[in-house]
């Protein structure tokens, strides 16, 4: 048998699955900036380039750990 739960509640799992992976990709990306930008006194390339990877990888991992 498939699953019961009428559409509605799909949409809002749905939704609540990419706010997630995308808050967990702000931090991570907030996170790493900071940390290059002011602990490590990299440059502005740097530590956007830095945070913009961390962004993508934290994305691609909430995301595997949202569709077990």
């Amino acid at each position: 048998m498939g699953d019961l739960s009428p559409p509605a509640m799909e949409g809002r799992a749905a939704m609540k699955k990419w706010s997630f992976i995308a808050m967990h990709a702000a931090v991570a990306a907030t996170f790493i900036f900071l940390l290059q930008r002011f602990g490590l006194n990299a440059s502005l390339e740097s530590s956007l380039l830095w945070a913009l990877t961390f962004a993508v990888c934290a994305a691609g991992l909430a995301y595997k750990q949202s569709i077990r």
